[in-house]
């Protein structure tokens, strides 16, 4: 395993490990990477276990992964919200499962550890297929599916953006432990066209920051048209000297959503663009290494007044990425050759709340 990253004149590889460390602090004993509400779910705590891993954190990001091959459904759901190791909220959401493809195959990448990557295999192949099951003729797949079996009505763009990266990876690690997935890998060139080209495919929510540029960073709009994408609703949620907007129409800079703008810039190869915003939102950064989850800038106080896990997740893999000495630190830039032609689509999906919850 390589060193952790550092960012010259932003943060230091102490500060990267500091605040991994204060993901594990507030780990559960359990395994489970809880929200500042107090319950679990599978997308941030997969986020915070990868940024763990990053910082050489092994054994806490370990126990995370245990926790979710013991709270996987047998359909290879899992519980939307849970608090005490318990659902409170039933319905399983598809890119909440998609995301443990992603995290497996970080690990992998990371550690090198084969025995892992397959031991974990089995929970990845039942949670794409949950995904995969809600994939419609068109290509998009619905956000979630009722504990009673009832799908969702409607896809989100911002679940679906995060679901495509969660395909490719799961169809990488399939290869890799030698049972290819050939359904996966169509399911992803579908949705990547529907994410690309078929705005009308989901829910209106583009006064979400989210929408905005999450089809760029699950990989499914690179080139000329990611970057035209980027450069339509810069001025909208990008504000100066602070970060980027969580929703358009008001006054508050969230940290996470800055972050993966950092991610996406830094998959274009706008790294100068990439390192002048992850310095603006260091204002986010508490003494003991975690984040502020968000700022509002007309009143001057931290907005809601928490620091978040996820928050400090993301925050670790924008620094790897800049860093670029990781052996994952390209897992947001490495777009499938698919996507490099994909064309231009609206912004029109969801927010954090909406997608990750």
């Amino acid at each position: 395993m390589t060193a952790p990253p550092e960012v010259p004149g932003v943060l230091t590889r102490e500060q990267v490990v500091q605040t991994a460390r204060s993901i594990a602090a507030v780990q559960e004993p359990d395994g489970g990477v809880p929200w500042p509400e107090g319950h679990v779910d599978a997308w941030n705590h997969i986020e915070c276990l990868m940024a763990m891993t990053v910082a050489g954190l092994t054994e806490p990001a370990r126990r995370g992964y245990e926790w979710l091959a013991r709270h996987q459904r047998a359909d290879g759901s899992w519980p939307m919200k849970l608090a005490g190791g318990r659902p409170v909220e039933t319905a399983g959401e598809s890119n909440h499962a998609a995301y443990i493809a992603v995290g497996v195959w970080h690990e992998l990448l990371v550690t090198g550890d084969e025995a892992f990557a397959r031991a974990m295999w089995p929970v990845v192949r039942r949670a794409l297929d949950f995904v995969v099951d809600l994939q419609t003729p068109r290509g998009e797949i619905l956000w979630e599916r009722d504990a009673d079996g009832t799908p969702a009505e409607y896809a989100l763009l911002t679940g679906c953006s995060s679901i495509h990266q969660g395909l490719r990876c799961g169809v990488s690690l399939a290869e890799h432990v030698g049972d290819p997935q050939p359904d996966w890998e169509l399911a992803a060139d579908r949705l990547g066209h529907v994410l690309a080209a078929h705005p009308e495919a989901f829910a209106d929510k583009s006064r979400f920051s989210m929408d905005w540029y999450y089809p760029v960073l699950g990989g499914a709009v690179r080139g000329a048209a990611a970057r035209e994408r980027i450069a339509a609703e810069w001025d909208t949620f990008v504000v100066p000297g602070l970060g980027v907007r969580c929703v358009s129409d008001q006054p508050w800079v969230t940290g996470a959503e800055t972050c993966e703008l950092v991610l996406t810039l830094d998959a274009l190869g706008e790294r100068e663009r990439a390192l002048e915003l992850f310095a603006d939102m260091q204002h986010l950064r508490h003494e003991d290494g975690s984040y502020w989850t968000g700022w509002q800038f007309v009143n001057h106080k931290h907005f809601p007044h928490e620091r978040s896990s996820y928050t400090a997740a993301a925050v670790v893999l924008a620094a790897d990425a800049l860093a670029g000495t990781g052996p994952a630190a390209g897992l947001f830039r490495d777009a499938p050759p698919q996507a490099a032609t994909a064309v231009s689509a609206t912004p029109c999906g969801c927010d954090r709340a909406a997608s990750h919850t």
